[in-house]
């Protein structure tokens, strides 16, 4: 079948070729992958990848082979996956408890740009707890996770503060009852939660922005700075603040259970994936360029012919 493999090159991190077809474990369904998108966390491992790594985490498409165990959805379903790796591909093995099943009215491109961005979203969430009523401040939400976590967020009754650099994106974080600021430092605090994903000073400036006893979940370092925060600057100001680290992978349920949800919501209209951009996969390795150089709004996704 035809792959993308890692490069290892700056120029061109990513190159299609023929690789094996998957030879699905008992667990696991065999897709025939329709779409699939491309996460910023993926150009970062692209740089330096793993030996014998392929890249692809989320993907949707058509189930060509059943689990042999019986679990799982049978042949002709059309799914969304969360595969470990290897999803930017004809065929692609996912273990059955990390499949969910698409209805008619979800798209395999809709569903695509659920699984990585909608699964931090959902289970940040579910670790910030009761939202309605409260002030939260969330930083870094020109991307993928920000738009998923604005919208339920919002929906969930919070008082949402989002920080985006991008008027037009901030725009769209309005519509869905957000306050825009274009900077962490212009955000009107103080806030009993603060969602933080950029790292580097952002972190310290968003820290001070806590009630006393307040909790700040760091759940990403897109600046890819490492953060410096000073232990007396917090007895001034959110004194006994939390900060606890986030990883969407530390959770006890599989991820098919809350990607079903995450279907549900979008099939109910009341989660709407923000598309950037739409391309055929062979446009892979340019869809990458215009990632890392941040001309992507939402997410980008590439489809197979």
């Amino acid at each position: 079948m035809k792959a993308f493999t890692a490069t290892g090159r700056t120029d061109r991190a990513v190159e299609l070729g023929d690789v094996p077809q998957p030879d699905p474990r008992a667990d696991e369904v065999l897709v025939k992958v329709d779409a699939y998108s491309v996460n910023r966390g993926e150009t970062f491992v692209l740089e330096s990848p793993p030996p014998g790594w392929r890249p692809g985490k989320d993907v949707a498409g058509l189930v060509v082979q059943a689990a042999a165990d019986g679990s799982g959805p049978a042949v002709g379903r059309r799914v969304v996956a969360h595969p470990p790796a290897s999803g930017w591909a004809e065929y692609v093995a996912v273990p059955t408890a990390s499949v969910a099943e698409l209805p008619d009215r979800v798209s395999t491109v809709q569903a695509a740009a659920l699984p990585l961005a909608g699964l931090t979203a959902l289970r940040l969430l579910r670790v910030a707890g009761s939202l309605a009523g409260r002030r939260v401040l969330l930083t870094g939400a020109s991307g993928g996770v920000g738009h998923y976590v604005t919208e339920l967020a919002a929906a969930a009754g919070a008082e949402l503060t989002a920080v985006s650099r991008s008027i037009e994106r901030g725009a769209r974080l309005a519509e869905f009852g957000a306050t825009v600021v274009g900077r962490v430092e212009d955000a009107a605090g103080p806030f009993e939660l603060v969602l933080e994903s950029t790292g580097g000073a952002n972190l310290a400036t968003a820290l001070a922005r806590l009630t006393p006893r307040g909790q700040l979940i760091w759940f990403g370092q897109a600046s890819r700075e490492p953060a410096t925060v000073s232990f007396f600057d917090l007895l001034s100001g959110p004194v006994s603040a939390t900060v606890r680290h986030f990883s969407y992978a530390d959770f006890d349920r599989p991820y098919g259970e809350d990607l079903a949800t995450l279907v549900r919501l979008v099939a109910q209209d009341r989660l709407h994936p923000e598309i950037g951009l739409v391309r055929d996969w062979s446009e892979t390795a340019g869809v990458l360029t215009d990632l890392r150089e941040r001309r992507v709004r939402g997410n980008a996704v590439l489809t197979l012919s």
